[in-house]
Parts: C-alpha cells; structure tokens; sequence
C-alpha cells in the first residue's frame, strides 16, 4: 500500500467553508438540514455546477460498543442513537460529500457507502463478515477512547486487514473524544501508534448533534462542520489512492508497518 497523503495535499481542508462550498453543500440540505440519500439516489445540482461522482466502498470495523454505528449516523446527519443497542445484521448508508482537488481545482462529489455490521452477526453468520469485505475500498477501523482493549486490539486488525487486502485503504478513528476525563489512551500511546504505523488516526466526539430553533430538529450546516475532516480524510486517502492505481502517480513509496 502506498504511503498515505500528507493532510491538504490532495484536498482543500476548508473549501467547505468557503462560499463556492457552501453553494456544493446545499444539494446535500433541505432547509438546513440533512438530505437522507438511498442506495439508488443522488443530490441533484443545477446544470452550471454538474460534477463528476467518485464512489467508494467502506467497511467499518471494530469491537462492540466502540461507536461505530454512531460514526455512521453522524456522518449522515442521523440522530445518533442515545442507548447502544448492536446491529443485527449489515446496515449500509450512503453519504454523499462534494470537495475540491488542490492540483487541479476540480470539485468531486464522493458517494460514500458505509457497511456496519454488528460483532455478534459476524461471529454468527459466515457470509457477512466476506459480504462487506468484497470490493471495499477502505477500512475504517474504530476504537473507543474510554476502551483500552478496543485499542490494543488494532495491530491485529490492522495486520489482519493489511494481508486480506493489501491494496486497501485503511483510516483509524478514535470515538467518544469528548470524554477526555474517563480515556484510557493517553496521547503517548497515540503518538507511538502513529509512529508504528504512519496512517491517519482521526478523533470524533460522542456528544448529541446541535440543534436548530426548534429545539428538536439536527442543525445540518453545524453537523457537517463537526465531521468534516473525517469527510475530507476519506476523500483525500481514497482519491490518492485511485490516482496511485492509475499510474498517475509514482508508487515507489511504499510503506510496511515496523
């Protein structure tokens, strides 16, 4: 697999920010809140800012109880479920995530499918555990920072992963950051994690998603700034990893775990 992109060097960070941004992330609100896509749907755009679509298959992967199918619903501007409750089965969403290239200025929108799947099903089920492996073209492998054991356990995944899928891009994502007083992985264990295995480790918190007036109702503008670098992360190791695979970029950087 090749090294991973340095951050902002495939992606502009704050385009979404920005007022061209902003025009792209409206195809993705209603009314400042978040469109829910289906399988078969897509944001609509008008003519003058049609864009190509880059899909991807992602698999997110980790002990129970760790937030994996919380990341999801806050990735999609869902309201992220108050009591943990495992996923019976395989649960896919589709997240759609309009960003610009810094070579070329080019916007892509990126169609995102997440496959989750809850532990128990996989230990019990043969086939789902190869069902949301097949044709993925990342890994995100989550741990829980008021979990150590969920963190210890990822060198084996990752290992494991690495020699299902060599080729496959694979991103590291800590949960539950907000409760920095009950973590039980402190930042020198992050930083030797990173030095052992040099791929991007990104931090999501667990609190509830802001509201708008109403009290009730998800504000979709401020949920997509709290999970805009994990957007963008994807985006970025995913395009750099195409462009490797094209031949458009050199792939003599390879990089093997120590």
């Amino acid at each position: 697999m090749a090294r991973p992109p340095a951050h902002g060097s495939v992606i502009v960070p704050d385009w979404h920010e920005t007022a061209e941004g902003k025009e792209y992330l409206a195809c993705i609100l209603r009314k400042s809140r978040r469109r829910v896509f289906g399988l078969l749907e897509r944001p609509v755009l008008p003519p003058p800012v049609a864009i190509d679509t880059a899909s991807y298959k992602i698999f997110v992967s980790g002990k129970s109880g760790v937030g994996k199918t919380a990341l999801v619903a806050k990735l999609a501007g869902l309201e992220v479920p108050v009591v943990h409750h495992e996923t019976p089965g395989i649960q896919t969403t589709v997240v759609f995530w309009p960003a610009k290239l810094q070579a070329s200025n080019r916007v892509i929108m990126f169609r995102f499918e997440f496959w989750d799947c809850g532990e128990s099903a996989l230990k019990k089920f043969d086939h789902m555990l190869p069902a949301c492996k097949e044709k993925a073209d990342a890994f995100l492998l989550l741990f829980s920072f008021t979990d150590r054991a969920s963190f210890e356990d990822l060198p084996r995944q990752l290992a494991h992963r690495a020699s299902e899928a060599p080729g496959v891009v694979r991103m590291v994502i800590g949960s539950k950051f907000d409760q920095y007083m009950h973590t039980d992985v402190p930042e020198r264990d992050l930083a030797a994690f990173r030095q052992a295995w040099d791929l991007p480790l990104l931090r999501v918190k667990s609190v509830p998603g802001r509201r708008l007036a109403d009290g009730r109702t998800l504000d979709g503008r401020a949920g997509l700034a709290d999970i805009a670098h994990v957007l963008n992360g994807l985006a970025e190791q995913l395009w750099h990893q195409d462009q490797v695979a094209a031949g458009l970029l050199p792939t003599s950087a390879e990089y093997t775990p120590s």
